[in-house]
């Protein structure tokens, strides 16, 4: 019997992390709607990727730290649900967007903290309580983390000190949705071969040999270790699983 086709909703989703979680989600049989911030044309291709594996899909724009433009997102989202889907219900919401950058304690001003906290505490906080209405019983909310939040990377006290804020917030989460059969987990990567943080794991070699040393498996992550981890999280067989943070690091400093 072929599984009944669910949708995704993933933020973050023309590149990276996202880009790799919305074609697994695609290849286990799932609609796709991913949000992109500036990166339009890549956005399409990921768009075009999902169709040819045969799911429907479409890329919504969305900056997750305008705080004000949620609400319009939130109905622009229905709309999109309705018209491509045939749905007024979505059953994955996968919180993946951000930005990265290292920089010193000392050198953190209030602008840059402000701008962190925006997109990866309260966006994720408030995008899920806008679009929690719509989440079918039985769905899943994943969130990201880091690895960060549980060792110590110079350059990344603001980072893993906002995702630790969001480790917290998904137990709470679980709690709360969880007489609706929803599940909430966390996903923490560990370094991954992506353009986060300009590329900084993927294109700097002694980096990469560096964290790659650290590893139990002797390397950092590639893009599709991370989606099938979401992707087992979205599945049936996961729905004991919640308030949990689930660090996929290949085992980095243990």
């Amino acid at each position: 019997m072929k599984p009944e086709v669910k949708i995704a909703l993933i933020t973050g989703g023309s590149r990276g992390l996202g880009r790799s979680i919305a074609l697994m989600l695609a290849k286990k049989g799932h609609d796709v709607i991913i949000t992109y911030r500036s990166k339009k044309e890549e956005a399409s291709e990921v768009v075009k990727a999902i169709e040819s594996l045969g799911q429907k899909s479409v890329a919504l724009p969305l900056d997750i730290g305008e705080l004000s433009s949620l609400e319009d997102f939130k109905e622009n989202f229905k709309q999109t649900l309705l018209n491509h889907f045939k749905s007024e219900h979505f059953d994955f919401l996968i919180n993946n967007a951000g930005i990265g950058v290292s920089i010193p304690f000392e050198q953190v001003d209030m602008t840059t903290f402000d701008q962190f906290t925006n997109i990866h505490l309260k966006g994720v906080f408030f995008l899920t309580q806008h679009l929690l209405p719509l989440i079918q019983n039985g769905g899943r909310i994943i969130n990201v983390s880091s690895a960060t939040t549980r060792y110590y990377i110079p350059g990344y006290a603001l980072y893993a000190t906002i995702k630790g804020s969001i480790e917290t917030f998904t137990k709470y989460l679980a709690q709360e949705i969880g007489a609706r059969g929803i599940t909430a987990n966390v996903i923490a990567p560990g370094p991954v071969e992506t353009d986060f943080n300009g590329g900084m794991v993927r294109d700097n070699q002694k980096i990469n040999e560096v964290l790659s040393s650290k590893s139990a498996l002797g390397r950092v992550g590639q893009p599709q270790d991370i989606g099938g981890i979401v992707a087992f999280l979205c599945s049936q067989e996961s729905e004991w699983i919640t308030g949990q943070r689930i660090e996929a690091s290949g085992g980095m400093n243990l």
